[in-house]
């Protein structure tokens, strides 16, 4: 899997929009070509190429702790309203704050003026993790089981698409534009800075997972075997669910939505190796790495001169993925 991964980051690099060739893309790579050629590649595919494999990491083995802490196999890091809630911190920066189109009205140079992406992923991040922390605290006061932690994501969920919908009905036609645009699962928004910033939060939530692997072990046997090995369930499952509902939302803030890796990718994992988190979490990763990154090179493949966003992609895939999961399900009972 690992050089499943390689080998599609190489072939995602060299594969665009542009009409370079490959030995033209090999230069530049090489700081031998031309300086259009390089800034091509040192500056919009290598960030978008590591940004794949930063994301799909973090939401595919977030998607598998949530699956194992909430014991629901339909369990996704969308499960807790973490997107909603990080659309509607996007739409109300683009809208009201950052692009100011409440008074800026429908002149597209005063948007590309007054926008900062920096302040849409801010505020993204902002009420993502308001709402992290609203739906575990929730849980906190009725009792926290995984039912409560689902049945609290939808109706909160439902409430950020309900305040999403009412801003973007009062939104001018460019505020609309720019707000819609970037709930789009887009990958050529990543910078070395937002790679940055997503690697740290990704790699030190997947250590932290790696390390109590065997508790995830222990809590797949029901919570009162793994209480009597010693295992803190609630404490493990709050603190489980925040850590990886951070990660998405520092995922999705920088790059938008991109649905389905995080439910695809844990249940490939466990058809392949099992339930051992040993092994299921960097065999997750590597999943989610080589789904993403084989999703932009179609999206960049498909796009007839133009890329499509990454997040279209992921949900045509998985969308039949998810009906298999459900259909094979019943056929369990």
């Amino acid at each position: 899997m690992l050089l499943a991964v390689i080998g599609m980051a190489v072939v995602c690099m060299f594969v665009g929009s542009s009409d370079m060739t490959f030995p033209e893309a090999l230069d530049a790579l090489l700081l031998h070509g031309t300086p259009a050629h390089e800034r091509i590649i040192w500056r919009i595919r290598i960030p978008r190429v590591l940004a794949a494999i930063i994301a799909g990491t973090g939401l595919s083995v977030s998607g598998l702790i949530m699956q194992t802490t909430l014991n629901n196999s339909m369990a996704s890091p969308s499960t807790l309203g973490v997107s909603n809630a990080a659309v509607f911190g996007a739409n109300l920066s683009i809208i009201a704050f950052a692009g100011g189109f409440l008074s800026t009205g429908s002149n597209l140079q005063n948007y590309t003026v007054g926008a900062n992406p920096y302040s849409t992923s801010l505020m993204a991040f902002f009420f993502s993790t308001a709402s992290i922390l609203l739906i575990l605290g929730l849980c906190k006061i009725k009792a926290f089981s995984p039912g409560v932690v689902v049945l609290a994501g939808i109706a909160v969920g439902s409430v950020w698409t309900a305040a999403t919908t009412i801003l973007q009905f009062y939104a001018t036609d460019v505020g609309l534009s720019a707000a819609v645009v970037w709930s789009f699962g887009d990958l050529s928004r990543a910078t070395y800075k937002t790679v940055g910033i997503m690697f740290t939060v990704v790699l030190l939530g997947t250590i932290f997972f790696q390390i109590l692997s065997w508790r995830f072990n222990a809590l797949l046997s029901g919570d009162a075997a793994a209480r009597s090995m010693g295992v803190p369930v609630d404490r493990l499952r709050f603190y489980s669910m925040l850590l990886a509902s951070v990660i998405t939302a520092v995922c999705v803030s920088f790059l938008g939505i991109i649905g389905f890796v995080g439910i695809i990718c844990p249940h490939v994992t466990k058809k392949l190796l099992g339930q051992d988190h040993r092994f299921a979490i960097p065999m997750s990763a590597l999943c989610g790495s080589l789904l993403l990154l084989t999703a932009d090179t179609l999206s960049r493949s498909i796009g007839n001169g133009s890329a499509l966003p990454v997040g279209a992609i992921t949900s045509l895939l998985g969308a039949p993925f998810f009906v298999a999961i459900i259909f094979s399900g019943k056929e369990k009972h």
